[in-house]
């Protein structure tokens, strides 16, 4: 492990990687495709700054909404600005969480909308209700009432409201994913996201799916899939997923590229070899740009 940290802590000084350093990359292989958040958040632990705004504005534990969960983080360059892209980020947490930071890890999950500041973005980032207090479609709820904020509010910040961008990781993909197919979710008089990002998420159900699926889905998950949906979509969508993903993520995006090619859209396209479920977001940030280059050109086209 320490040659590993101390790889992780010279990483700074390189230039930018289209995947994890050997070192890192090595120590996932050897964690395998599982998600395993402590184990791959102490590898990342030391490119991350401790404070994940510093030289930023940044206000956090916004209220967007009633519920204790409605809150969010803003993260925006400092100084004047306007006509900023606006990425709103929807973090994972397999239905049951849905947290801004992680616990014991002040850099994660601020290093994603930090990382959206200093690339000149305003970076939003939520939490929202989860399972088993709240179930479907309670966090589309909480997705539509995060955005009308934005609408109110990003220009405070530099932010145009018509430019924003939706990018969520595991669960909070599938949230975005169900949030974007429905429009009785997106609120009146608010501009529609420019664009969806769904990375490592899951675009299809069954009958099988794990218990903490169906908690927030329910007993028929299977008529949620919103793949079909995304497939009909008129809006840009980028697919990102990581090699070391289980087997289930890596083929549910691989679907979703087929059928969004099969009804003639043309996706971004991006899958992150030698990456892991967690890895992919815990590097951003990092000189290792895997994700975030194509990311940023995908917010600023």
């Amino acid at each position: 492990m320490s040659r590993i940290l101390l790889a992780a802590a010279a990483l700074f000084a390189m230039p930018a990687l289209a995947a994890p350093p050997p070192e890192i990359a090595a120590a996932l292989q050897q964690i395998g495709r599982v998600i395993a958040g402590p184990p791959t958040l102490a590898l990342y632990a030391p490119l991350q700054p401790a404070d994940p705004g510093a030289g930023l504005r940044v206000e956090r534990d916004i209220a967007y909404g009633a519920d204790p969960a409605n809150r969010l983080d803003v993260f925006a360059p400092a100084g004047d600005g306007a006509g900023r892209p606006v990425m709103l980020f929807v973090p994972g947490g397999g239905f049951v969480s849905a947290n801004r930071t992680s616990p014991g890890q002040t850099a994660f999950w601020g290093n994603i909308p930090a990382w959206a500041a200093r690339q000149g973005f305003v970076g939003v980032i939520m939490s929202y209700r989860v399972a088993p207090a709240n179930r479907y479609p309670a966090a589309q709820d909480d997705i539509g009432a995060a955005l009308a904020w934005v609408a109110a509010n990003a220009a405070r910040f530099g932010g145009d409201p018509a430019r924003v961008t939706v990018v969520g990781q595991s669960a909070g993909a599938i949230n975005a994913a169900l949030y974007a197919v429905e429009p009785r979710f997106h609120p009146a008089g608010v501009a529609s996201p420019v664009g969806y990002a769904l990375v490592s998420g899951l675009y299809a159900f069954d009958a099988d799916a794990p218990p903490n699926e169906r908690d927030y889905l329910g007993d028929n998950p299977a008529a949620l899939s919103p793949r079909d949906g995304l497939a009909r979509l008129n809006v840009q969508i980028l697919i990102a997923w990581a090699g070391l993903n289980p087997e289930r993520f890596v083929a549910e995006s691989e679907a979703l590229v087929q059928a969004l090619r099969a009804a003639g859209r043309t996706p971004v396209v991006l899958p992150l070899p030698g990456h892991s479920h967690i890895s992919e977001v815990a590097a951003i940030g990092t000189a290792d740009t895997a994700l975030t280059d194509p990311l940023a050109a995908f917010i600023r086209r």
